[in-house]
């Protein structure tokens, strides 16, 4: 038994150790990352998602890849050295990421391309408030915050076949619409008599002259 306990302390001592992910960065979106060529979530922070909307001054663009080509301007091509926190649902590297001893995650957010994830950490507050403070990237647009945005698409996604779940209303405020989680969407009722409508996209409630219900 001894020479068995000796053996597997041997071999464990032998196994090489995981290193954290460290090398040339390749941006995927404006929260995730190649590292040397390991898929790297960073930690603390989440960005708008590829094909989100985001507008102003009634124009409407891709956020997520507005945002993932202002943070490749900063970090494509550039040397990482992450230190890993977990693993996700995805089987990706969740770390937190430098580069010339600048943290990634906290130089995105206080750029305003990313918003501080409390769900799963508050690391990022402060840089979050000076990019709201100063107007910067996303607080100068209008735009959903991507665990709302994803939870809307989950929604449509299940709906049931043929079906639209943003409610088109209009009341004395105007032509407003609602999406799931808004306040006031499961007592939004929809008349199509009166010309409120079902749409299955923000960027078509829009294109209709709708605006978005403020909560």
């Amino acid at each position: 038994m001894l020479r068995y306990w000796f053996l597997l302390i041997l071999a464990l001592c032998a196994a090489p150790a995981v290193a954290a992910p460290s090398g040339a960065i390749r941006v995927i979106d404006a929260d995730t990352i190649d590292v040397g060529g390991v898929r790297v979530r960073l930690f603390g922070i989440d960005a708008p998602e590829m094909g989100q909307p985001c507008s102003r001054s009634q124009t409407t663009w891709d956020c997520g890849a507005w945002a993932r080509d202002a943070v490749a301007t900063y970090f494509e091509g550039r040397h990482a050295d992450c230190r890993q926190i977990d693993r996700d649902r995805y089987d990706r590297v969740v770390a937190v990421c430098s580069v010339d001893g600048t943290d990634m995650g906290g130089q995105i957010v206080e750029s305003g391309l990313a918003w501080a994830f409390r769900t799963y950490s508050s690391d990022y507050d402060l840089q979050e408030k000076s990019a709201a403070i100063a107007r910067r990237g996303l607080w100068a647009v209008e735009v959903q915050r991507p665990d709302d945005y994803r939870a809307e698409q989950t929604a449509a996604r299940n709906a049931p076949a043929g079906t639209c779940v943003i409610k088109g209303n209009i009341s004395s405020s105007g032509r407003i619409y609602h999406v799931p989680g808004n306040e006031h969407y499961d007592r939004t009722s929809i008349n199509t008599r009166n010309g409120e409508r079902w749409f299955c996209t923000r960027a078509e409630a829009e294109a209709a002259g709708w605006r978005a219900a403020r909560r």
